[in-house]
């Protein structure tokens, strides 16, 4: 008699249970992402993409610099936090919106978007 391996009905279970912890694991990372990124990428407040390339953005901009090794070009946090909040007062002819200053972003949400770009 004929017996039915108990491993080939297995492979589609194991499988399946790969799948899951993958995408469980996708799911981890977007859900672990910090504050300061869903202000920086979203275009109704930070809006940083549309004038800057941001590792990890869609359809970034090229009016300003890239925001790579920010820790490195900034180590003094107020001093990236003061240039969000008003550009103008360090340089009058940017066109860098004055974020704070026009109340786009609050002093939380810049320190968020400061916390995030430290990380790239």
């Amino acid at each position: 008699m004929f017996r039915k391996s108990s491993q080939s009905s297995a492979l589609p279970v194991g499988i399946a249970l790969i799948a899951t912890l993958l995408s469980g694991s996708a799911a981890a990372a977007q859900s672990t992402a910090l504050p300061g990124q869903a202000l920086a990428f979203d275009r109704n407040k930070g809006n940083c993409l549309t004038c800057h390339d941001i590792k990890g953005g869609d359809s970034p901009g090229n009016v300003g610099p890239p925001l790579a090794d920010i820790r490195m070009r900034f180590p003094d946090r107020a001093e990236l936090a003061a240039i969000i909040f008003d550009e103008t007062k360090r340089n009058p002819l940017s066109v860098m919106p004055p974020f704070g200053r026009n109340l786009i972003l609050t002093s939380e949400e810049i320190e968020s978007i400061v916390d995030f770009l430290y990380t790239r």
